[in-house]
């Protein structure tokens, strides 16, 4: 068996790691979210779950992959007993992150021509109308979106070429520490702006009144959901980052470490945008309008506003293409893994696959826009955001959760010798919490997401509570089914 590539430094598997996690969401999302629901009472809330929710998942992900030495794509069929139906799970999470990259790559493509016109001047001197109808005109170019998302596939393929060490994990840390930087240095920018400092309190100060305007229940969920997704656990992303991990340091530790990265950019995130939203008078917003709309008007209205702009869509740029670049690597393992490709191969097959798969997503904006799959208003984009979000994270995540604590998958035991081998942290949860509890909370999670979606497209959410049930109970008797398997593989036998 070939020797398993490994990170060349451990600071490396942390920022790649948090690369995958840090996506755009970070940064249109989580900003508006708090300060909805309540500002720091909403944070501490969000942040209580990803200890008790988000890393438990997350090192179950780490776990699998370093005990495996494989991608998604293998991991199971390696550790599960013979004769089980674990292996179909890697085909669930193969199909998630070719369907995450099949929208992704478009919105990505999106960040890279807005850097480009603000660094060139292009959006300068343009009344806000002129900026929004600016950006309906590039999406109602088919040209302009597709040449970007094909232009950011062959960016973040093109480092996953260079290897392992020589291109993911180098050109990821330089992009993490300059974003981080630029994050700080922005975040210092926009609290100084005259009147953000409200914008400050209504993000950072708790505001119960405010939560109990959106009801306690519903901030609940809010917090428990943004903390799971965040991640972006579910499709094996991180289980490659873990079997690329060495047994010198236990997996909590670092999953601990990659969760801190990624809340840090997440609450820095808020501190650019809803300062500055209040230091001019906008009322900070969810969605693509905030970040391609609203935040140039911004620039536009500040003393060096194309140099800040310039920074602001630099780190946006390099949050998308580190999550891009992670997920192509997961893609490129498992070409490797299944098929015995070398990376060149895996590389050049997959650029072909990638953009043809991007195509509907880019052109579902224009040429194909008649295409409302979900109802009025609905684009290809929601579609393929519906089946990653709402039904592979969740359902992916308690793939792992079931495969490490139940004696018919990989089992309690090997689980926990594998997660606390090496120095560091040790697992803190014990096998009813990870077996049962958790999942459970998922399940809530999982209707809760099917209900508010049906209804927020004008749909019978009791339907989608019937269709989300159907599902569960599909997936309750494949993971839990009486299966004819052996007993769990030895995790000492993995090849290192």
């Amino acid at each position: 068996m070939e020797k398993r590539e490994q990170f060349g430094t451990r600071l490396g598997f942390i920022l790649v790691s948090a690369g995958c996690a840090v996506g755009l969401g970070n940064v249109w999302k989580f900003p508006y979210m708090a300060g909805q629901n309540g500002g720091a009472a909403f944070i501490l809330i969000y942040l209580l779950f990803l200890i008790i929710l988000g890393i438990p998942v997350m090192v179950t992900e780490f776990a699998v992959g370093r005990g495996s030495r494989k991608s998604a794509a293998v991991s199971f069929s390696t550790l599960a007993p013979s004769g089980t139906r674990w292996p179909c799970f890697g085909y669930l999470a193969m199909l998630g992150n070719y369907m995450l990259m099949m929208f992704y790559t478009t919105v990505a493509g999106w960040v890279l021509y807005y850097f480009y016109k603000i660094a060139s001047g292009q959006l300068m001197g343009m009344t806000p109308d002129q900026i929004g109808a600016d950006f309906g005109a590039m999406l109602g170019n088919p040209g302009t979106l597709v040449f970007w998302m094909v232009l950011s596939v062959v960016l973040s393929f093109g480092i996953c070429a260079m290897g392992l060490q020589n291109g993911v994990e180098k050109v990821t840390k330089i992009m993490m520490i300059v974003l981080l930087a630029l994050m700080m240095v922005m975040a210092i920018r926009a609290v100084m702006l005259p009147g953000a400092i409200e914008g400050v309190k209504y993000y950072l100060i708790p505001d119960f009144g405010r939560m109990m305007e959106q009801g306690i229940g519903k901030v609940l969920f809010a917090a428990m959901g943004q903390a799971f997704f965040t991640l972006s656990l579910g499709i094996g992303s991180m289980a490659v980052m873990g079997s690329y991990l060495d047994r010198s340091r236990s997996i909590t530790g670092e999953a601990v470490n990659v969760t801190v990265t990624d809340t840090f950019v997440a609450l820095v995130a808020g501190l650019i945008i809803i300062p500055a939203c209040f230091a001019f008078d906008i009322k900070p917003g969810a969605g693509p309008g905030l970040i391609f709309v609203t935040l140039p008007n911004i620039f536009n209205s500040m003393t060096g506003g194309q140099i800040w702009g310039s920074a602001f869509f630099a780190f946006m740029a390099f949050a998308a293409l580190s999550t891009v670049i992670a997920v192509f690597e997961n893609i490129i393992a498992f070409a490797m893994d299944l098929l015995g490709w070398s990376r060149g191969k895996a590389v050049m097959i997959n650029i072909i696959l990638v953009i043809l798969g991007s195509l509907p997503c880019a052109l579902g904006f224009n040429l194909l826009a008649g295409i409302q799959p979900l109802g009025e208003g609905t684009g290809i984009i929601d579609l393929e955001d519906f089946i990653v979000s709402y039904n592979l994270l969740p359902l992916g995540s308690m793939v792992y959760l079931a495969f490490c604590s139940h004696n018919h998958g990989w089992g309690w035991d090997n689980f926990i010798a594998e997660v606390n081998t090496g120095d560091g942290m040790k697992f803190m949860f014990g096998k009813t919490y990870i077996g049962f509890i958790i999942p459970l909370i998922v399940v809530a999670i999982y209707l809760k997401g099917y209900w508010d979606f049906f209804a927020q497209h004008g749909l019978n959410p009791a339907i989608g509570m019937v269709v989300a049930a159907a599902i569960l109970a599909v997936f309750g008797y494949i993971i839990f089914g009486k299966s004819r398997g052996t007993a769990p593989n030895d995790t000492a036998k993995i090849e290192e």
